[in-house]
């Protein structure tokens, strides 16, 4: 990357180019096309059809949904920061999903299929009685899902389109809710589910390509961990604050219990407890396994899931580093970081999309 001009996420329309453009708007077509199809693949006019496609989908699609339903925009930006901001624990995250991911499958699809259930809450009602705990698990999942993902993952989505395109922020956020509304009011779980196994393989087709080339750029992964090690930014150097310096167990998945910012105990027996609620009881996730054609093909899909979850690790947190390597005056920023990125907190974040403006060949960005 020495001698080539840096061009940031800020630079809007400067880093692409016609090609990556129309790239986009295919993409966006292929999409809304696969969504609209799927709804002459699955009987709409019932319950099971509508919430469930039907209950007969193979365990490829299960397991590419349950996967695109959890990897969004949200984690190629937070993964991607936080590999580049503390180095590979974030993926501690990633390799727990795939153990959880069996739990869910072998342990509580089971019991979801036994009882004939279509939605979470139904199966509290079956399981508690009475019509409040429905009623009240609905309502809260609802409320949680908006603050926490579906906000996130929209606007993580529109910053894209807006780099991609210029569109206002707005537009592209409304552009993003119409098509999806589209495809999964008319399609149901089917257009869902199809729309998801076709984003599932341009995830993975796209991000092992942008990992291959951030290897490359840095010589191989043998020199990852070496180089990792020294990106600093320049304005760290000229300090006498140990603030911007990478940590000294950056290359550790689990680590010190008690001095470290992901310590193992904490994470093994308190954040084991809180994914397995969204792996096992979680209604986008169950949905997934319950559309399942019969309870192998659920549990087929469920061990797709986890063989995917290994990919975020090597595809996205250990690309992260790398663009702290390749870029570490904006990514390992400090003092300077609100000029950067317009935030006082650090610039971690543009650590993927740094990758992609600069490491992909142009044509390929979108």
């Amino acid at each position: 990357m020495e001698g080539e001009e840096i061009v940031t996420p800020m630079d809007g329309q400067q880093g692409f180019v016609a090609v990556d453009i129309v790239v986009l708007v295919v993409y966006f077509v292929l999409v809304l096309a696969v969504g609209l199809g799927s709804m002459c693949r699955s009987n709409r006019g019932s319950t099971e059809g509508y919430f469930l496609a039907g209950g007969a989908m193979l365990w490829f699609p299960v397991g590419a949904s349950l996967f695109a339903s959890n990897i969004g925009s949200e984690h190629f930006i937070g993964l991607a920061g936080s590999g580049a901001s503390s180095g590979i624990g974030v993926g501690a995250f990633e390799l727990n999903a795939i153990i959880l991911l069996q739990v869910m499958g072998w342990v509580f699809l089971p019991v979801y299929l036994a009882a004939g259930i279509y939605t979470m809450p139904e199966y509290l009602q079956k399981r508690f009685g009475g019509r409040r705990i429905r009623m009240y698990i609905a309502v809260v999942s609802l409320i949680l899902y908006i603050f926490t993902k579906i906000s996130v993952d929209l606007y993580s989505g529109a910053l894209f389109i807006q780099q991609a395109l210029g569109w206002n922020l707005y537009v592209s956020i409304f552009s993003l809710l119409a098509i999806t509304a589209l495809y999964t009011v008319t399609g149901g779980l089917a257009a869902v589910i199809f729309t998801d196994t076709l984003q599932a393989m341009i995830m993975l087709i796209g991000a092992l390509w942008l990992c291959i080339e951030s290897f490359k750029a840095i010589g191989g992964y043998q020199n990852l961990e070496p180089l990792y090690a020294q990106a600093i930014a320049n304005e760290t150097y000229y300090s006498n604050s140990s603030c911007g310096l990478p940590r000294d167990d950056y290359f550790n998945l689990f680590r010190h219990p008690v001095n470290s910012d992901l310590p193992w105990p904490g994470f093994i027996f308190g954040q084991t407890a809180a994914s397995l609620w969204y792996w096992a009881t979680d209604q986008v996730i169950v949905q997934r396994a319950l559309s399942a054609k019969n309870l192998s093909h659920g549990q087929g899909g469920t061990l797709f899931a986890g063989l995917c979850k290994i990919t975020p690790l090597f595809f996205i947190v250990m690309p992260g580093m790398i663009a702290r390597i390749l870029f570490p005056d904006i990514v390992a920023c400090t003092d300077n970081c609100e000029e950067i990125c317009g935030s006082k907190d650090g610039c971690s974040n543009l650590a993927y999309p740094l990758l992609v403006m600069n490491v992909l060949p142009k044509g390929q960005r979108c």
